[in-house]
């Protein structure tokens, strides 16, 4: 439900060289519904400084914050309106859009290395193919659990050679130390926390197999308020320009917000690459080299045409009216 039209948002703010905040008029919305990840350090950014709020305050738009513990929940709360805004992986996206989810991607919030395949610190197990017969844990339509596919399927196994034990992030990491399960396909942050807390060990890790942070859009929501889409962009834009800028402070607020040790959040960002935010051909080209693990899994019906699906799901229009 959308109000009159309300003041502009006036003025302007330099971030680097691109010029963010433009004056426009819009239909403000009565709230603004949009996650926050600790997988996400833009969004913990943003939530932190309040600069979505604060590009608000001349109208009677409220901003309610909801906790994503994994692209799973977002791509669910964005399905059931909980959200309108959900961070989520990329594949994961395009999964959850072939299975009928109405979203659009309209922002690339990072590219990160955040998941690997990771084995207890006294484990014999040291490669893929040692993983036959074994438990592993994975969050099911996430990027681990995709990355986990991917990576068996490079080395000769089928999903069927392993018994996939389904759990959330940080119930994979717990299970993974408590000798519950033989690997798990983790997650930063944590993934480095183990990493550095626990002794665990990375057995394979591979950047082409993690795709981009995608800051997701209802579709129902962008053609009805597009112009309160260009401001929570325009937001999402302050926060990064501010971590690209302010690197410590960025890992002292990640540590902070996810109650992490600060030499955790420090791996987590080193994995992190924040330099292009403009959604479009280079991320299309990467998802659908990707998505026939998603028909060949039987995640998706077999007629399904993914390329058309990972078409419709990117929308560039928005970012690329705000960066230039």
């Amino acid at each position: 439900m959308t109000m009159p039209l309300l003041n502009k948002l006036a003025g302007s703010l330099l971030l680097g060289s691109t010029l963010f905040i433009t004056p426009y008029t819009y239909a403000a919305v009565d709230e603004i519904k949009i996650d926050y990840a600790y997988y996400s350090p833009t969004s913990l950014v943003l939530k932190k400084f309040g600069w979505l709020e604060e590009s608000l305050k001349n109208t009677n738009t409220k901003v309610k914050w909801v906790l994503s513990a994994g692209s799973n929940r977002a791509l669910e709360y964005l399905n059931g309106n909980s959200v309108d805004f959900g961070s989520t992986a990329g594949l994961a996206a395009v999964l959850s859009k072939a299975n009928g989810n109405p979203i659009k991607a309209i922002y690339v919030a990072s590219r990160p290395e955040w998941t690997a395949l990771a084995v207890a610190k006294d484990s014999t197990i040291s490669e893929i193919q040692d993983l036959k017969g074994k438990k592993v844990a994975a969050t099911k339509s996430t990027d681990p659990y995709l990355f986990l596919l991917r990576s068996l399927q490079k080395f000769g196994l089928k999903k069927s050679d392993i018994e996939i034990i389904p759990l959330q992030h940080p119930d994979g990491r717990a299970a993974l130390e408590q000798g519950q399960v033989d690997a798990w396909a983790g997650l930063d942050p944590h993934l480095a926390a183990s990493q550095l807390q626990a002794g665990s060990k990375i057995i394979y890790h591979n950047i082409d197999f993690n795709t981009y942070s995608f800051l997701n859009v209802r579709e129902a929501f962008a053609k009805e308020n597009p112009e309160a889409v260009k401001v929570v962009l325009n937001a999402y834009e302050q926060a990064r320009d501010w971590i690209i800028k302010h690197p410590e402070e960025a890992a002292t607020l990640q540590a902070e917000e996810a109650k992490i040790p600060l030499e955790v959040a420090k791996l987590q960002l080193s994995r992190i690459d924040f330099s292009n935010p403009v959604i479009g051909e280079e991320h299309k080209k990467a998802l659908i080299e990707a998505a026939p693990i998603l028909t060949e899994e039987g995640l998706v019906k077999s007629d399904t045409d993914v390329t058309k699906v990972v078409h419709d799901l990117i929308d560039p229009s928005f970012i690329s009216d705000l960066v230039k």
